[in-house]
């Protein structure tokens, strides 16, 4: 298997080093001062501001100026390993088979139908190439026909803030509208007649979603109709069409509390009404049945949700209420989808998607797992609720996403397509595995690895360790075309299914965020502990990486077991997390107070203050480090990067680099276009496997 070169001998320039201009954050807490905050600059522009971000860019170019020849090495076995014309399984839905395809050398996908068989003539939806040529970043939002099929509603991003702009075209004569509604989120729903089409438009300040409007299509010159408007700024808000087409949903969503408003798509009045009224800590979903019932996800007297059924119009009176799975300690109900004569279910058990498949009518139930140990199985679900097929994907770490046609009535199942693997891909020459770590509180926390077959777990390879563990999101097992360049030079790659996400139920979500937000990290650091201890990889070869919430567990990582890992790699990193919470103008902030304790509260500032990577950066030896941004990033500010890695730098204490680079052309998802993502994936990589082979540093004791 191929090595990384060492580094070569250079003289190492000199990092750039924001001049420190005191400013002092006030609150019932307690008082900071923060030398960087002046790098905060919300309209982009402040010339000091770009100067300093593109002389961290220079440096880092500087900085790993050798492992050119290594990211481009990188990059083409990633490039080579991606089928160039590849194409998503068609989809049926209302008279038509949907698909994407890409064509060789062009980083978008062609958004494409054919009308009842995939032997009819091609008809392009949404050119994605075209729509970003001249463009430095382009992202499709949503996708919508409408249900008379003529017409195409979409939504796209062409700064990476997230704030999308609508557009229509007429499918019958290929025009095209100018943008009609600018900064809205990316989801749309279409009523039943066509004409109306309802999106959320977003503050200007903080970019949270606060207004549902209904555009009329036949009457772009009216002001668009404001339909509801949501008041408080703790939730989240879409909109969507029921499978079946009956209901339009505006769907509120906080972290402990959900609300559905419905209203019958083919009525004009769009007279939205909560199904079940909003109440402290009560998460649902729903799917219409039928005319006169629904499914409820409900985790009221359910941590874990179990699922109901209920009349529509009486949905909140709970003695109309009949359990059809009922809730498990064991099991998680994660989702569901509706089929005329059955109900698909998503379940997670130790930490594990499976399928359950229920027959409306009673009768023998079916459970499917993947056919890989260990895997997990997707729900895709189908377009229509009438589709005798139920598609799902099976994912692992060694094995390509595979989707399946699973037949309700016989149960039997088709093949419908293995992601394709170019090149002299194997999946037999890779080994996975999911084993339990206990931790220092006796949790027991599940860790996914892959490796080559021909690496040893004798404690002499490296690893590269990644952890996430918030918002209740699980790192489930995954293919990685890109992860094989790892793989193939003798390194384990490991996930650590640390608290904070839902691996194993809702529990295990409540025991990672507020007042027991501590517990992600310290299971991040056990499990590197145990680890290495046991061999799976060299003691002195970890290589954490995390991005976003897991940005934040690596820069708590840095500060606190900093000896341990060999690289710290934080992508889009949420680090100063006391001044964020702090400041309700930025997005998200008002959202999040429930995941992340509200600071204005003094308990709440106390809990936060302990941990904040910002605030407990200090004088030590920190490892080489590797932080990424984006300059237009909605969710994570830039600033908060730039001023850690500022900070970090005036207290290192070893020869680590404490690099930085920063998109100034894209937002939290980084660049866009599939070969252009692989750029990051090299750039990434080279890091890791230069620092690796690099002799051992300084810790500057």
């Amino acid at each position: 298997m191929p090595k990384a070169p060492p580094s070569e001998n250079r003289q190492t320039p000199a990092p750039p080093r924001p001049e420190p201009r005191p400013h002092t954050i006030s609150a019932a807490g307690g008082t900071r001062t923060d030398p960087y905050y002046w790098l905060r600059d919300d309209d982009r522009a402040d010339p000091d501001v770009l100067a300093h971000l593109e002389a961290e860019n220079r440096y880092f170019e500087a900085m790993t100026a050798d492992q050119a020849t290594t990211r481009e090495q990188l990059y083409a076995e990633m490039r080579a390993r991606l089928r160039e014309d590849d194409a998503s399984p068609p989809a049926f839905d209302n008279g038509y088979w949907y698909y994407s395809r890409y064509e060789p050398g062009r980083d978008y996908a062609i958004h494409a139908r054919r009308a009842g068989t995939m032997y009819e003539p091609e008809a392009i939806l949404l050119d994605g190439n075209a729509r970003a040529e001249g463009l430095a970043y382009y992202q499709l939002g949503s996708l919508e026909v409408s249900p008379d099929n003529r017409w195409l509603a979409w939504t796209e991003d062409t700064v990476g803030r997230r704030q999308y702009q609508l557009y229509l075209r007429d499918l019958e004569t290929g025009e095209c509208s100018a943008p009609l509604a600018s900064n809205i989120q990316p989801d749309l729903a279409w009523a039943s007649d066509s004409r109306t089409l309802l999106y959320i438009q977003q503050d200007a300040t903080t970019l949270l979603g606060s207004q549902v409007f209904a555009l009329r299509r036949d009457a772009p010159e009216a002001p668009p109709r404001l339909i509801y408007e949501e008041e408080d700024d703790a939730f989240f808000m879409g909109v969507e069409r029921s499978r079946s087409g009956r209901y339009l949903f505006i769907v509120l969503q906080s972290t402990e509390t959900s609300e559905w408003r419905a209203a019958r798509a083919d009525n004009e009045a769009l007279a939205f009404a909560p199904v079940i009224p909003r109440s402290a800590g009560h998460e649902y979903d729903i799917e219409d049945i039928d005319d006169d019932d629904i499914l409820l996800r409900s985790n009221e007297n359910a941590p874990n949700f179990r699922l109901l059924r209920a009349p529509m119009t009486a949905a909140a009176d709970r003695n109309g209420w009949r359990e059809w799975l009922a809730h498990r300690e064991d099991a998680l109900v994660d989702s569901f989808e509706v089929f005329d004569d059955w109900l698909a279910v998503n379940e997670r058990v130790d930490g594990l998607l499976r399928l359950r498949l229920m027959p409306w009518a009673g009768g023998e139930e079916r459970i499917i797992r993947g056919d890989a140990t260990p895997s997990g199985i997707h729900l895709i679900g189908a377009a229509e609720p009438s589709s005798p097929n139920v598609r799902y994907v099976e994912s692992s770490l060694t094995t390509p996403q595979t989707v399946y046609d699973h037949e309700l009535g016989s149960g039997a199942r088709t093949l419908v397509k293995q992601q394709p693997v170019e090149g002299d891909f194997d999946a037999a020459h890779y080994r996975s595995d999911y084993r339990w770590i206990t931790v220092r509180d006796g949790a027991r926390v599940p860790v996914s690895l892959v490796h080559h077959r021909d690496t040893p777990l004798n404690g002499t390879a490296p690893m590269l360790l990644t952890g996430y563990g918030a918002y209740g999101l699980c790192l489930d097992l995954a293919f990685s075309s890109h992860r094989l360049s790892l793989l193939d030079r003798g390194w384990v790659v490991a996930i650590a299914h640390i608290r904070g996400g839902e691996e194993l139920g809702r529990g295990w979500y409540d025991a990672g965020r507020l007042q027991h937000k501590r517990n992600t990290f310290q299971d991040f650091m056990d499990v590197s502990d145990a680890l290495a201890a046991n061999g799976v990889c060299a003691a002195d070869q970890i290589h954490a990486t995390g991005g976003s919430a897991g940005g934040l567990l690596m820069g708590v990582i840095a500060n606190e077991h900093a000896a341990r890992y060999r690289t710290i790699s934080a992508h889009v990193p949420f680090v100063d997390i006391l001044t964020t919470m702090l400041d309700p103008s930025i997005p998200l902030t008002t959202n999040e107070y429930d995941e992340w304790g509200n600071p204005q509260r003094v308990e709440d500032y106390r809990v936060i203050e302990d941990y904040g990577p910002y605030d407990n950066v200090r004088a030590q030896a920190y490892p080489a480090m590797l932080v990424t941004s984006g300059l237009w990033d909605s969710q994570v500010q830039y600033w908060e990067p730039t001023k850690w890695v500022a900070k970090l730098r005036d207290h290192q204490r070893g020869d680590g680099p404490i690099l930085l680079h920063t998109e100034m052309e894209a937002g939290h998802g980084g660049r866009s276009g599939r070969f252009e993502q692989l750029h990051e994936y090299a750039r990434d990589y080279a890091f890791v496997l230069h620092q690796a082979a690099a002799a051992p540093r300084d810790d500057g004791q």
